[in-house]
């Protein structure tokens, strides 16, 4: 349980420094994923938690 704390803690702290250090950049990329069509962003979104999981296994991996 600690883990999953853990874990939601580090994407808050990830994505609250996104929106501290480049505001401006973060609405051009909202505005680009308005753009995509719906089956594009599905795929983006696919991508991301395949990234995740490989990161998740490395972690593991290295005995985290």
């Amino acid at each position: 349980m600690a883990m999953i704390f853990l874990a939601l803690g580090l994407v808050l702290i990830v994505e609250g420094l996104a929106y501290v250090l480049a505001p401006s950049l973060v609405e051009k990329l909202l505005e680009m994923m308005r753009q995509l069509a719906l089956d594009e962003r599905r795929r983006v979104g696919a991508m991301a938690m395949v990234l995740g999981l490989i990161l998740l296994w490395i972690a593991h991996q290295l005995g985290v």
